[in-house]
């Protein structure tokens, strides 16, 4: 059976990560207590392939910056469509929860919905 996969790509400031990092601990626990298969965060390690368009370029960032490449795994998009309804009503994900300065610029924010055509 083929998976569905939210991913993300979030140019996110260095001294950020720490906010960050507590904010997607808190997102992997919702996603998952409601079915998700699988929740990765991950940040840069090596970002300046030679070949292809590296991330510093196709992000746009700053020498202050870093990326994230973020997913989630699903069974299917009809599951996907199920946890995520949960998620949004969950009160660990209301915007209240969230004192503080958001740790990335939304506006730089990326993501989409995938289908997986090869898989383990």
């Amino acid at each position: 059976m083929s998976k569905y996969v939210d991913g993300f790509i979030i140019p996110v400031k260095k001294n950020k990560l720490k906010a960050y990092k507590k904010m997607a601990t808190i997102g992997r626990k919702v996603w998952m207590k409601y079915g998700a298969l699988d929740y990765y965060e991950c940040v840069a390690a090596k970002i300046d392939n030679e070949w292809g368009i590296p991330f510093k370029k196709l992000c746009k960032l700053k020498s202050d910056e870093t990326v994230i490449f973020a997913f989630i795994v699903y069974k299917s998009k009809a599951h996907r469509n199920q946890v995520n309804a949960k998620v949004h009503k969950d009160a660990l994900m209301q915007p209240e929860n969230f004192k503080g300065e958001m740790p990335f610029n939304m506006k730089r924010f990326t993501s989409g919905e995938f289908k997986t055509i090869v898989h383990s």
